[in-house]
């Protein structure tokens, strides 16, 4: 069955990725972009056609989401697939970050998201039909030092998004959260991920070496754009898919250690944790 996706930050990296998937499977794609001309180019010489639909959007603007989502409608009839890929990696140790930082991390990772998603979800519950999936990332499930910021907003993604899996499920629609590892995009270029606004003295040596880490690890991940793009077309084809996907052997095994820490910590305080219970009264017979 040839379906319609609906694809945000789709001119590189895992966006475009998932889009030549899609499109290679058959699959129609309105592919969203602060410059369509991107797409447009990188996709130009592929066969597409007419089933690609390249616009614009910053999904910062709710306007602009609800005008592509009204030409995808009007283009072609409705969207079956949302994914949710539009961010950057604000990096960088927390107090090295200024506010407005901050902000923008979560306008556009966070808030960015939540826009698109509610332009398109009446087309969806109209069906009663469609899966939503978004891009969080394995930082949303385990924080480390310099991923503060990034962590914060990729966190914020996941509890919205696990919720959100609840609240559409008895309308036929599907969430997914997808928690990449390391792929190979850019990433991590300048244009991309972004690091502290201020120096600290006291932190200067560790963030020189984690910055160093990532600048000899650019464009050397192991992931593949195109095959979760293929991924997530399975995930969307199953009769009961996840609500969180681990991308990556690297991403699996953060998600398996984090998990088996979170029930070491709460199999060893159990009963601390029991501690804290009130008494229960007993109802008068």
């Amino acid at each position: 069955m040839t379906k319609t996706w609906f694809i945000t930050g789709a001119n590189r990296g895992l966006g475009l990725g998932i889009t030549r998937a899609v499109l290679d499977a058959g699959h129609r794609v309105v592919a969203a972009a602060r410059k369509p001309e991107q797409i447009t180019k990188a996709l130009s010489g592929s066969g597409y056609g007419d089933r690609l639909l390249a616009v614009r959007l910053d999904v910062t603007k709710p306007e602009e989401a609800e005008a592509a989502v009204a030409l995808a409608k009007q283009t072609f009839g409705g969207i079956d697939v949302l994914v949710n890929n539009a961010g950057y990696g604000q990096l960088g140790w927390f107090e090295n970050t200024s506010d407005e930082q901050i902000r923008n991390q979560f306008e556009t990772n966070v808030f960015g998201a939540m826009h698109v998603t509610r332009a398109v979800l009446p087309l969806m519950r109209e069906r009663r039909s469609g899966h939503v999936f978004t891009v969080s990332s394995v930082a949303g499930i385990y924080a480390v030092a310099g991923s503060s910021t990034y962590s914060a907003s990729k966190f914020a993604v996941e509890g919205w998004m696990e919720g959100l899996a609840d609240e559409v499920s008895p309308l036929g629609i599907a969430a997914t959260i997808i928690e990449p590892g390391f792929f190979k995009t850019d990433f991590l270029d300048p244009s991309s991920v972004t690091y502290g606004a201020h120096d600290i003295a006291d932190y200067a040596e560790q963030v020189r070496q984690f910055t160093e880490w990532h600048h000899n690890m650019n464009h050397k991940q192991v992931g593949d754009p195109t095959k979760l793009g293929s991924v997530l077309i399975q995930l969307n084809e199953m009769k009961q898919p996840p609500v969180r996907f681990a991308a990556g052997s690297d991403a699996s095994g953060v998600v398996l250690k984090k998990a088996e820490s979170i029930r070491a910590d709460a199999d060893r305080l159990k009963d601390l944790s029991a501690s804290t219970d009130g008494t229960r009264e007993t109802a008068a017979a």
